[in-house]
């Protein structure tokens, strides 16, 4: 496939435009003239350089990759239609919709954008984390850094100790059953073949604890709503765990909260600060 250059930026332009800040959880700003955003901070948001955006909205550059043209979807907030639309301008065929979708819905990253004061996070149905909120990175660690299996929370809890190392010790027994019986459903959801069906399979081969629990056969254990934390620097937290579902993308929006005046509230005020300064 050819690459339409001139749809091209004019199509990300057009999508420029038509943003405003807060609907990427920027601020406005008292000086603000032009209409949408400006470049730079579509370049920011896309992690990309401006110099290299520049060159798409004025036809030039190479041919955007397919990582490259994943990550302005993203960070433009494109709906799954414009997205699809995107990858055709560029000369590329889209990636696949459904479940092994990995693209956030522009609602649920609006919704997000406006939790920077709170942990928060985007994960897929095997628990691999897909966006965080400076909060939630303050309190688990970049947890979209893994690749390959290693992206699901569940395979680390079966393979690797330290991923335990935040949770209560209390917890260690009910979430060792959580993830073998979340993942149970998944396959069983999935079928065989699946990603979901793949990671059992890698499980059964490296862990006596995985194949332990994998043969009780339990399903249903859900999440508890209450979350108990512990933070290397502030120390044990017990935190709230909202979760809002999209269905169409298979993907779920995790908020972490403490009752206002607790102990854990004020900590959480500790960790912000924290979690700002190793920003910076």
């Amino acid at each position: 496939m050819l690459i339409d250059r001139t749809g091209l930026a004019q199509f990300l332009r057009h999508r420029r435009e038509a943003l405003q800040p807060e609907d990427v959880g920027l601020p406005r700003g008292p000086r603000r003239r032009t209409s949408g955003l400006r470049r730079e901070e579509v370049a920011s948001l896309c992690h990309m350089s401006v110099d290299y955006y520049s060159r798409l909205e004025r036809e030039r550059g190479p041919q955007p990759s397919h990582q490259m043209l994943t990550s302005i979807a993203q960070g433009m907030h494109l709906s799954l239609d414009e997205r699809d639309h995107l990858f055709h301008l560029a000369g590329h065929n889209p990636p696949t919709r459904g479940t092994l979708s990995e693209h956030i819905s522009p609602g649920l990253l609006r919704v997000l954008d406006r939790l920077n004061d709170t942990p928060a996070e985007i994960v897929t149905e095997l628990g691999e984390t897909l966006r965080q909120t400076p909060m939630s990175v303050a309190l688990t660690g970049d947890t979209t850094r893994y690749t390959g299996p290693a992206r699901s929370k569940g395979y680390r809890w079966f393979t690797d100790p330290a991923s335990r190392e935040i949770h209560a010790p209390e917890e260690h027994p009910f979430l060792t059953r959580m993830y073998a019986s979340g993942l149970r459903k998944i396959v069983t959801l999935r079928g065989p073949g699946s990603r979901a069906a793949h990671l059992a399979e890698l499980l059964l081969a490296q862990s006596e604890e995985f194949r332990r629990v994998w043969d009780d056969h339990e399903v249903g254990i859900r999440p508890h709503e209450s979350k108990y934390f512990i933070h290397p620097e502030v120390g044990a937290l017990e935190l709230t765990c909202q979760i809002l579902v999209d269905p169409g993308q298979v993907h779920s929006l995790l908020v972490y909260t403490a009752v206002p005046g607790s102990e854990s509230y004020e900590k959480l005020q500790v960790l912000s600060v924290i979690g700002a300064q190793s920003l910076r």
